[in-house]
Parts: structure tokens; sequence; C-alpha cells
């Protein structure tokens, strides 16, 4: 890369000046309203050449204009020295990417496991918003990670066990009257989750009706027969009680169901599947694990904790006093079983921040343990997904439910085709399948263009604009790049040049580091860096396209050397956009 082969000019540069070589030298993108492509800032080394900023800048640089061919000139503005790389670097570096199938792809995970865990939904209630981000974010990292090299597996940790299940089982069975989703038409996590709701507003009933006969708030939420019963059943379902065990493998096929059909349009899969109720178990070996380690204690009542307070936590439940678990019992078992089946180097889990000391607590515990994968553990923390009418709470079925956000955003973007007049020459079919491309890219790109780790407020129609840093403006170029080459048929091989057009040169240099953004990405997880690369791309492009001529270019030469830079362009957008998991749609 050229700014490793810089920085090592400038290395040269200062041990052959002033005989020492200067530690920890680092490159700036010029400001866009300096001449110059690279910045390096002097101040810190006066010290070594014993002269000031704007002299050592001068020496430096004319020193590297004397000794390479990569740099074609320099300007010093005070003690900042900008390097302005030759035109033809960046035409060999058209030529070199042009050829090669492989560019932007990294080695950095080379040889080394990794496996992404996310989803992790529960069988009580169908996928909504916040699943959404999850989703999208897990999927897209497990994407980013391979393009890095990695060996990925992506995993889904089903919550198919606990008193929340067996609330929407009891709602079942008191108020269902034996209504499946085949005799009531309807998605079998939707007809769950509506008895999950069905069983909150029984309860609250419950126990409003208790307060007002006098029983405080906290002992009427627990004197509820309702809750009481949805107590026993979790009971029973450990004690494996034959009906209740048929009634929750029953009520959880249908979510299942439900659950693949959702996964299938959002465009996310998945490796390997755990299930809690086969993981708690594996668990509980740890709780005994422990205690006989001494990393563990047991309290009178029979509970099991550990004591973290010397690493800035606090006690930490492991195992209640009736032997039932906990989720930091269950994410013990799953953890072992994850490195037994695929010898992990790392383990990532997507979880929203509000699990952070959870997810710090099972790492210790695991250090304490002396488990060799602990280390390899991170908690891909992200924030929440706000709507403008507030938080979304499922127990209230106030939330976003996934299938209906999918279908508003893909009725969307058919109303903005159609309204721009975009959709001539068509086909019904291809229409739909235009609709369906912009809509759910429209969805993924606003959800991920985003830091994972900022808390973010959903905007549908915002995400939905052709123009601006959307999935559908992104789309739309690539179209265009399309739409030029369908016009030029084969383009021959670019050619070497001198001299490149400014809009050319900036379009090259953009694309030129779009291997270290794979990498970036890759170090910090984050599909954001990806998003917003391919969006400046897109604007970078089309800032050529309107500036410069494509179409009626005379001039043999630079017309292949710019239909290259358009191909490349499209190649590289379109690696993005499959990254976050878009379409890059070929005509618009």
């Amino acid at each position: 890369m050229i700014e490793q082969e810089l920085t090592g000019y400038i290395t040269q540069a200062f041990e052959t000046l002033y005989g020492q070589q200067p530690e920890g030298v680092k490159l700036e993108t010029t400001r866009q309203d300096f001449e110059g492509d690279y910045t390096f800032v002097v101040f810190p080394y006066i010290k070594i050449s014993k002269k000031n900023p704007e002299q050592t800048a001068t020496e430096v640089g004319e020193y590297i204009i004397s000794n390479t061919t990569e740099v074609s000139s320099f300007n010093v503005v005070k003690g900042f020295l900008n390097l302005v790389i030759a035109d033809n670097y960046w035409s060999n570096f058209l030529n070199a990417a042009y050829n090669n199938s492989d560019f932007g792809k990294g080695i950095i995970g080379k040889e080394q496991k990794v496996m992404v865990e996310y989803s992790s939904p529960n069988t009580n209630k169908p996928l909504h918003l916040g699943h959404t981000r999850n989703n999208l974010l897990g999927w897209s990292v497990s994407e980013i990670l391979k393009a890095n090299g990695y060996d990925v597996y992506k995993a889904n940790l089903v919550n198919d066990r606990g008193i929340h299940i067996c609330k929407s089982m009891i709602a079942w069975i008191k108020y269902g009257n034996g209504e499946t989703p085949e005799t009531t038409n309807t998605k079998g996590d939707k007809l769950v989750g509506k008895y999950y709701v069905e069983f909150e507003k029984y309860y609250r009933a419950e126990v409003k009706e208790l307060i007002a006969n006098g029983i405080i708030e906290a002992d009427a939420e627990k004197q509820a027969p309702l809750m009481i019963e949805a107590q026993e059943m979790l009971r029973k379902w450990e004690a494996h009680d034959e009906e209740t065990l048929r009634i929750w493998n029953m009520m959880n096929g249908w979510v299942y169901k439900g659950f693949e059909e959702t996964y299938n349009r959002m465009g996310v899969d998945f490796d390997n599947y755990y299930y809690e109720s086969q993981t708690y178990l594996l668990g509980k070996k740890f709780v005994d694990e422990g205690l006989a380690q001494g990393v563990f204690y047991k309290k009178p009542d029979g509970s099991v904790w550990i004591d973290l307070t010397a690493n800035g936590l606090d006690e930490k439940l492991v195992l209640r006093a009736d032997g039932t678990s906990v989720y930091i019992t269950q994410d013990l078992g799953t953890a072992q079983k994850k490195y037994e089946d695929v010898g992990y180097d790392k383990s990532i889990y997507v979880v929203a921040n509000e699990q952070d000391y959870h997810f710090k607590v099972l790492k210790l515990i695991l250090q304490k343990l002396g488990k060799p994968y602990a280390p390899g553990i991170f908690h891909l923390s992200y924030g929440m997904v706000d709507l403008p009418s507030g938080k979304m709470k499922s127990r209230e079925g106030t939330v976003v439910d996934a299938d209906e956000l999918m279908d508003e955003m893909v009725q969307a973007a058919k109303e903005k085709t159609t309204e721009l007049g975009k959709t001539e020459g068509f086909t019904d079919a291809e229409m739909n399948h235009l609709y369906n491309a912009l809509g759910m890219g429209a969805l993924k790109y606003f959800l991920l263009k985003v830091d994972p780790q900022k808390r973010m407020l959903f905007n549908p129609a915002e995400s939905i604009d052709l123009h601006g840093n959307t999935g559908p403006f992104i789309q739309y170029t690539h179209a265009r790049i399309c739409s030029v080459m369908r016009t030029f048929g084969k383009i021959p091989q670019p050619v070497l040049v001198e001299t490149l057009d400014k809009f050319e040169k900036e379009l090259l240099a953009l694309l030129y580091t779009w291997p270290s953004i794979i990498i970036e990405a890759g170090k910090l997880y984050s599909p954001a860096i990806i998003a917003n690369y391919i969006y400046e791309v897109a604007k970078e492009f089309n800032r050529l396209y309107h500036e410069l001529s494509l179409l009626r270019e005379v001039d043999e030469t630079i017309k292949n050397n710019r239909l290259a830079m358009s191909q490349l362009t499209a190649n590289v957008i379109k690696q993005g956009l499959n990254i976050l998991g878009i379409e890059a749609v070929e005509r618009m």
C-alpha cells in the first residue's frame, strides 16, 4: 500500500538527512482545501532535524521527490508536508485492480475460526425491529470476517425454554380454544406471540384485583394465579412432564416455521443452531466443576454464587436454590458446546448493550474456570433501535413486527419508484423483484450505516430516498454503471497513462482504499464502515459521471480508461452491497 511506501521513504529521508530514524511515522489524508493526497505532520520530529518545521518539511519533501517515482510534487504549509501522488501510480493501480478478481479480499483472518452468534430469538413472539437490526448486523459482520479470510460459522442460540415460554403456553391452554396456525391462517410465531400478550393482559387484571383487595403490588405480582401457574409449568417442564413437553414442542414447532419464513425473506442464514433447552444442562456441570475448584460457593439456601467483587463487579447467582438454572448457567454450557463443535479462535456474541454486564460476567467466569477459549469471547454490543413513538414492549404488543416492516418497506419502494416513473420496460415480475430489492436495500442500509454501538432512531421515510446516504441511491449508481456497460459491451483493458483528470484521480484514490476498508471493518466488527464507504464511492462516481464525458468521449484511450474505472467502481459497490446483504440491481 502507498501509505507504507511513503512512511518508508520518510524514514529513509530522516536517516539520510539527519542520521536518525523517526519512530511512529503516520500519514493523514490531506484536507480537501489543500493540494495533496497524504500529509506528514513534521512538528513531532524537529528535535531530530534540529531545524524549524518548514525547513524540515521542505528537505524531506525534496528527498522524496529525488528518490521516488510515486510522488510527483509536494507543498509545505507551516509544519505540514503535503505529498501529491503521481498520476501514473493511480493508472498502474487501475490496471492491476481491474485484472484482479480478488481485489479487496483480505487474509488477516487466515486459518482462524470465528463463530458469530446472532438473532437468539425467544419462541414466545415473532421477530421485531430490534431483532431485525441484530440479524442484519450479525449476518453482515460474518460476511465482513469472511472477506478478511476467516473461517466463519454463523450460530443461532434459540431461547426455547423459561418462564416467558410458559406464559404463552398457559394463555393458549386457557384462552386459545385449540386454535392453530392452520385453523386461523396465521403465521405460527405470530399466533404464539398473540398469547404472550394475552397472558400479560389477564395477569395484569389479576394483579390489579389483588391490589384492590389490599395486597401490595410486589406481593400481588407474585401471588397472581396465572404467575403461579406459569412457574409450576416451568417446574413440570424441567421434570419432563409428558403433557407439558407435548404442548411445548407443538407451539415451538409453530414458531420455528414462522421464523424460517422471516429469515429467508430477510436474507440471513445460520450454520449452527443451539437450543437453551439442551444447553442449560451442560451449564449445570460447570456449576459442579466450579464448586469443586472453589470458584463458586453455595449459600445456606442451596443457591450457588460467584463473588466477583474483587474484579469490580458483584456477586452473581449461577444456580437457583431450587436447582433451576439462570441465563448465565446455560450460556456457560453453550460456550463449551460451541467450542467443542468448531474449536473457535474467536466467539462473537451480537447482543444489545443492555447485556453488557452479563457478558463481562460470562467471560470472567470462563477465565476463572480455566477454559482455553475464554480469551476469544467478544461481546459485540450494539445500541437499541428507537421509534418516533418511543421504546418497543413485547408484553404490550407495541413492537414493530419484522414481517410487517418488510412489507411496508417494499410498498414504500413501489410507491417511490412508480412516482419517479422508473419502471418503463419492466415486466410485472421484474417490477416486483425491483420493489423488493429496493425496499430491503433501504431497510438494511439504514440499519447498518449507523455505528453498531450507537443507539438509533429508525425513520422509514428517510431510508427509501433515491438521494442522499441511502441504499437505493447506491443501488441506483450501480444500475447506472451497468447501463453504461451494456451500451459499450465488452470493455477493453485500461491503458497506462501519465496524466489523469482531477475527477479520475480522486475516484481511483478512493477505490484504492477498498482493501483497507474491509480490514478496518473486520477489526471493528462494523458494517457501518462498509456502508458509508460505498456511499462515498457512489457519490464520487456520480461526480465524475456528471463532470466528464463517458458516452461522448472521442479519445479512445481516455474513454476506455473511464469505462474501466466505471467497471471497477461497480465491482467495489457490488462487493460492498453484498457484504451488507443488499442486492446490487442492474436495472432501475
